[in-house]
């Protein structure tokens, strides 16, 4: 670990407060930046989020991926928290927290709203960001995209249900335009991309001007990471200046639900006996969440204004955060897990 990774709590603490300082004092400039957007996928933040994955996925084999199989268990165990646990267990959190514990701090004519925003949180997981959470616990790359693929392949069939079921309604407008259009630029995208530098460096200089490359372009998803925190914050940071208890409120279930499914991932993990390259990556997936889904879905149903839009934009806030913070769990715990 370099000295720069070994101080990175200091430099996300730096980024929020850069970020928020920012977003207050130069509104204007990012609200131009926030308005940069395709089908409510911020075209910045996806340029960003090239800069992080691309890296990652230059590692990619695609003759290694037939081997994928022999990593079912950590696949079984990754779609069983993503799909069984998270949705359901973000649902009584909420319920437990903003409709009960915290319901007299909040604002009265808002809290079936705020449950609703955290439940279309929860309801996906992650399509772009766990490409660079695994990649900072050194996970297996193959395992990554294959299980990013399949997950996506479900959310297709199974986001609308879901989310049908635990808001109580009938039928759920899914704004397929935002689900299409990140899959393409968070997946097929970088990979063709990465894919097609991979062969021409392979063709002009072989495994050892590969490997070149990628250790020249390892600081650079740390980078893209940290400017990306600064801009998230800045695009919100009227909002944490306006609302501060109420945002810090709606991040408690939040967090309690990251953790608890990350850990949880890891444990089964550890109990099958998955190798902890391929658990790292499970634990994440298993605890991310598809935020610009989330963001769009509680727009079109609740209304730009609504409290589910600022709880799935709370969720867009201490995304980075967290999972860096169980990114350091999971590679401070390799010893304990290996032991196992």
């Amino acid at each position: 670990m370099t000295t720069f990774e070994r101080y990175l709590t200091l430099w996300v603490a730096l980024c929020i407060i850069a970020g928020v300082a920012l977003g207050h004092f130069l509104p204007g400039l990012f609200h131009a930046i926030g308005a940069a957007e395709i089908a409510r996928v911020n075209l910045p933040v996806a340029v960003l989020i090239w800069l992080m994955i691309i890296p990652m996925l230059l590692k990619i084999d695609f003759a290694a991926l037939g081997q994928v199989g022999r990593h079912w268990r950590g696949i079984g165990v990754t779609l069983f928290v993503n799909w069984a646990v998270k949705p359901f267990s973000m649902a009584l959190l909420a319920w437990l927290f903003i409709g009960w514990l915290f319901r007299p701090y909040l604002p009265a004519d808002q809290i079936d709203s705020y449950i609703a925003g955290l439940i279309l949180l929860a309801a996906a997981p992650c399509t772009a960001m766990v490409f660079v959470w695994s990649n900072l616990v050194d996970g297996e790359p193959h395992f990554t995209l294959s299980q990013v693929a399949l997950n996506d392949t479900i959310m297709v069939i199974a986001f609308a249900p879901i989310v049908a079921l635990l808001l109580g309604l009938s039928s759920i407008t899914v704004p397929w335009d935002t689900l299409v259009l990140s899959v393409v630029l968070y997946i097929v995208v970088p990979v063709i991309a990465a894919q097609l530098w991979r062969a021409a460096v392979l063709r002009q200089g072989g495994p050892a001007a590969l490997s070149r490359t990628l250790s020249r372009l390892a600081p650079l998803p740390l980078f893209a990471l940290l400017l990306t925190l600064v801009l998230l914050f800045a695009l919100q940071g009227e909002q944490i200046v306006r609302q501060p208890l109420v945002i810090l409120l709606l991040a408690v279930p939040i967090l309690i639900q990251v953790y608890f499914n990350a850990g949880l991932a890891y444990w089964l993990n550890r109990r099958l006996g998955v190798d902890w390259c391929v658990a790292g990556p499970s634990a994440l997936i298993g605890a991310s969440n598809f935020f610009e889904l989330a963001v769009a879905t509680a727009i079109v149903l609740f209304g730009f204004q609504s409290g589910a839009a600022l709880a799935t934009v709370v969720g867009v806030l201490i995304e980075v955060p967290v999972m860096l913070s169980v990114v350091r769990i999971v590679r401070a715990s390799r010893g304990w897990y290996e032991r196992g």
